[in-house]
């Protein structure tokens, strides 16, 4: 990682469990060790290399059979938004954005219902209010809350990792009553913009598997890179469109 002292990545393999993405699929983790030091620059490279944070725990898929799973980021200088993101983004103008530093009650109140309808038949997300702080927090990172309201009332929260030159967008959680709006790409529309304001190359999106129709949204975003064996790569125009889901735009 070329700190000094700090120039092994100590790995640990999780057990088999089952995918949470593919059905009939069994996946695997490799995790940074919980006792090794991580702070934002540290945790930036991780991210370069294909790595993701749940909670403070850094991970990176292992699994034997299965390459699905694609880091990606969108280059913020070069993303320009489609028909379908401008209009997202008139329909969301009334909306005021504040960044938060902790985790409240209510953000807690709008995740449960978050889950209650999306994530209904159960997932990886926990469900609990223990549980939802180690899911999102992270005592290492400079972890934002960006709070979506309309006249004060909270309609989502997108959980935002600052980082030395780039964005991370953590997880997305939005009132299931404001669906029609799409406040989970209104949200990434809000950080591209800080980002380039910022001029901050990157936002990262952590990983996109084409099967699985709870992650197309991240290919609707132009700019968009992969990481593979090779390094990061553009994702080819071609290739987003053929497996864009209409319905989600």
């Amino acid at each position: 990682m070329n700190d000094p002292g700090e120039t092994v990545i100590r790995l640990y393999a999780s057990a088999d469990h089952a995918c949470g993405y593919l059905p009939d699929q069994t996946a695997r983790s490799a995790f940074i060790d919980p006792y090794q030091t991580l702070n934002p620059l540290r945790y930036q490279r991780l991210l370069e290399m294909g790595f993701r944070r749940s909670g403070a725990h850094v991970y990176r898929p292992l699994c034997d059979a299965c390459r699905r799973c694609v880091p990606v980021r969108i280059c913020a200088a070069s993303f320009s938004p489609s028909r379908s993101q401008r209009r997202c983004a008139r329909r969301n103008a009334d909306l005021t954005l504040t960044l938060e530093d902790r985790l409240t009650d209510e953000h807690f109140m709008l995740y449960q219902r978050y889950l209650q309808t999306r994530h209904a038949n159960g997932g990886m997300d926990p469900h609990d209010r223990v549980g939802f702080h180690q899911f999102l927090e992270c005592h290492w990172l400079g972890v934002r809350y960006w709070c979506l309201r309309h006249n004060q009332r909270l309609l989502a929260v997108a959980v935002v990792d600052h980082l030395p030159q780039a964005l991370s967008a953590v997880y997305t959680f939005f009132d299931p009553d404001e669906s029609a709006r799409g406040l989970g790409t209104y949200a990434v529309l809000q950080q591209i913009e800080a980002a380039r304001a910022q001029q901050l190359p990157h936002v990262y999106l952590g990983y996109w598997i084409a099967e699985s129709s709870k992650m197309a949204y991240k290919a609707h975003f132009a700019a968009l890179q992969r990481c593979n064996e090779q390094g990061w790569q553009w994702l080819e125009t071609a290739q987003q469109q053929a497996i864009v889901d209409p319905s989600l735009q």
